[in-house]
């Protein structure tokens, strides 16, 4: 008898985390969801059966060795909020400088003009005409065009919080600090507080960005604290030459984190 494993496509039904066809599967109710699917083919010769154990036994190890080589998985705890949540992060890469340029230009580009718009045509009777229903769109703005370009970037790894709502992360960067700190920066693509509006008491310049700046402050056994665009303005480290919080020293940590 084969057996046959094929990888599902579709993330499970539970996980809202943007519909990204690789998405991690969660559990629903504490029902475990594993994305492979099993056929029996039937009995067939011996040969076919020691190939389809050996698919088998691969995919194990495959499984296996992603689960081991995340480039970061932390745990996170929001403490600035009146109901607490738990956070785990987990983080496949780093974006490459090349995935970086897009987003570093979408913020630090000025904002296009609006091109003047030509004198209207005197009407009849000597009164001027009103203005026509051609008039351009206003220019995006520098948040508008970066949600644009932080959609547009490929999917690291994933936020999941203590229930089964997930969010991409779309840029990852990480250094060391002045004083041998990590400095870690993540953005996903959506607001942190989609599905808990409680956890920014604090409005920010950024606050109606779709988007969300997670900066993280790490010791060497991987504990520290984060902050969030939801209570802070975003900029660019020009010196760094990462997106970051503007301010980080004055700005309300959110999250505690752990290994």
């Amino acid at each position: 008898m084969i057996v046959v494993l094929r990888w599902g496509s579709a993330p499970h039904p539970g996980s809202v985390a943007c519909g990204d066809p690789f998405a991690p599967r969660r559990s629903l109710a504490g029902a475990p969801c594993a994305p492979w699917s099993v056929l029996l083919l039937g009995h067939a010769p011996g040969r076919l059966r020691s190939i389809a154990a050996i698919a088998f036994a691969l995919a194990l190890v495959a499984g296996r060795l992603t689960a081991d080589s995340a480039a970061l998985s932390l745990r996170a705890t929001v403490t600035d909020a009146a109901t607490a949540g738990s956070l785990t992060i987990t983080l496949s890469r780093w974006s490459t400088d090349t995935e970086r340029v897009p987003l570093l230009a979408a913020l630090s580009a000025p904002a296009p003009k609006r091109a003047p718009l030509p004198p209207a045509p005197p009407a009849a009777g000597g009164r001027a005409a009103g203005r026509g229903r051609g008039e351009p769109p206003p220019p995006p703005s520098p948040f508008a065009r970066l949600s644009a370009a932080i959609k547009a970037a490929p999917t690291l790894g994933y936020i999941w919080t203590d229930g089964v709502t997930g969010y991409s992360i779309k840029y990852a960067w990480r250094s060391l600090a002045a004083d041998e700190q990590a400095r870690i920066v993540l953005v996903t693509d959506r607001r942190l507080d989609s599905h808990a509006p409680h956890w920014a008491p604090a409005p920010a310049p950024a606050s109606d960005a779709d988007f969300t700046v997670i900066e993280m402050r790490l010791d060497a056994q991987g504990a520290g604290e984060g902050k969030t665009s939801l209570t802070t303005a975003v900029a660019i480290d020009t010196a760094a030459n990462t997106l970051a919080l503007d301010g980080y020293a004055a700005a309300p940590a959110l999250l505690k984190v752990t290994r």
